[in-house]
């Protein structure tokens, strides 16, 4: 559905109801993540070994889109090495890294 068409069958008095309810209750493909980030880290908890990972994960850890993960990408955004194992393991240290 175009704008233009939610706006010709949608009342503004129900398009503000739509937004009050998301205020109450989120929707949408961000909470989804959040979501999926719990069961993760909830599973993934379960077979931590404590005495390797002393910290427990965190759904965060498992949202790539996350703020805190900013930090790490922006460190090696936009580098490009000559020797393409070098490139290689800067781009598989953004994904391994130890926390």
């Amino acid at each position: 559905m175009t704008v233009r068409q939610l706006l010709a069958q949608t009342t503004s008095a129900e398009l503000n109801e739509w937004r009050a309810f998301y205020a109450l209750e989120p929707f949408g493909d961000l909470v989804a993540d959040q979501r999926h980030g719990i069961a993760q880290s909830l599973s993934a908890n379960l077979q931590r070994d404590a005495k390797r990972r002393p910290q427990a994960y965190r759904p965060e850890d498992f949202i790539p889109w996350h703020e805190s993960h900013r930090q790490d990408t922006q460190a090696a955004n936009g580098k490009l090495l000559r020797d393409p194992k070098a490139q290689s393991s800067l781009i598989k240290s953004l994904f391994h890294k130890k926390r």
